[in-house]
């Protein structure tokens, strides 16, 4: 377990070597500088860690989240996007919308009719929670709320010490010997916690770091082709 700690430890540092702090999760008002990193590169913030602070920033990271479910982030922002030009990114403003409307703008995301139901649950959830941070066994119990999204949530929209784990990171770290394909979501997330400081920051460019290197890296078969980290002594 010593070396696989180790190993988790040294990824980072080169990760963070390769690609510098990813400033996630974007927000569309912020003018942060863009860090490097493919697809899109507004509204991030690098090496700030302090955002979210308002309550709609909380909240647009929360239907980020969702809306990013089964798809690239790329579409996720179209649809952030329109609702934020139907000045819906207010809470009280989104549960107000007709679904047709509510349907069409999250259109570019896909599942549109499931992520309607999602938004509409999630935001209903962060009206009751007034201000309070929800636990994490709260947030599972909102419909759409899975595994990921509850811990992106926790991580990026409450700051929160919840790793998150995705495809990305499954993909690589099973290509690195350090896990397996089919390890659940829960062993893998404690295999990360337990290998880390419990800091904030660092589970956030971790897992940033992780997505940027995999999009490059492993998004085509045969995975990890060219991928530098097979060549650095780790």
């Amino acid at each position: 377990m010593s070396g696989t700690v180790k190993r988790i430890g040294d990824i980072y540092q080169k990760l963070y070597q390769l690609y510098g702090p990813q400033g996630w999760w974007p927000l569309i008002d912020c003018k942060g500088p863009k860090p490097v990193k493919t697809g899109a590169v507004e509204g991030y913030h690098p090496l700030n860690y302090d955002l979210p602070v308002q309550r709609n920033h909380i909240y647009e990271i929360i239907v980020g989240t969702i809306l990013t479910q089964n798809t690239a982030w790329l579409q996720a922002n179209t649809a952030l996007h329109n609702l934020n030009d139907l000045k819906a990114l207010v809470p009280e403003k989104l549960l107000k919308l007709d679904d047709e409307i509510l349907k069409s703008a999250i259109r570019p995301a896909g599942f549109l009719n499931q992520k309607a139901i999602y938004l509409k649950k999630v935001t209903q959830f962060f009206i009751e929670l007034d201000g309070e941070t929800p636990s994490r066994k709260e947030l599972l119990e909102v419909k759409g709320v899975g595994n990921e999204t509850a811990d992106s949530i926790l991580l990026y929209a409450y700051k929160q010490p919840e790793f998150v784990v995705d495809t990305y990171t499954r993909r690589l770290f099973s290509h690195l010997g350090l896990s397996h394909v089919e390890i659940s979501y829960l062993k893998l997330k404690n295999l990360f916690e337990n290998s880390l400081p419990r800091d904030v920051p660092v589970y956030q460019e971790y897992h940033a770091l992780i997505v940027e290197h995999a999009k490059r890296y492993y998004n085509k078969k045969p995975h990890g082709v060219g991928d530098p980290l097979s060549r650095l002594s780790i």
